[in-house]
């Protein structure tokens, strides 16, 4: 499939991207030849083939998440390895 320049424009637009003419020319062909191969894959035949997310085998493994208070001197190994401290705690940034 080939893409024409107002339709690799208009999606560099939606991706929010600024492309020079030349970089429009080649992503343009690079996505062409991405769906090229997507098409390419929509033609093997998979009847009877289940749908894997992942085939090792793995498994979560899953822990409680405890709390486990410090002694005092994990706390000041601690203190002492942060980079900026306050009143005697870690000064992280804000969390929005």
């Amino acid at each position: 499939m080939n893409f024409k320049k107002k339709e690799i424009e208009h999606i560099a637009n939606l991706a929010r991207l600024e492309l020079s003419g030349e970089e429009l020319d080649i992503y343009g062909k690079q996505l062409s030849d991405i769906l090229g191969y997507i098409e390419q894959l929509q033609e093997v035949d998979t009847e009877g083939v289940e749908p894997t997310a992942q085939i090792t085998g793995l498994e979560n493994s899953w822990r409680e998440d405890e709390a486990r208070a410090w002694d005092d001197s994990e706390r000041i190994n601690a203190i002492n390895q942060s980079p900026e401290v306050e009143e005697g705690q870690i000064k992280v940034g804000r969390v929005l």
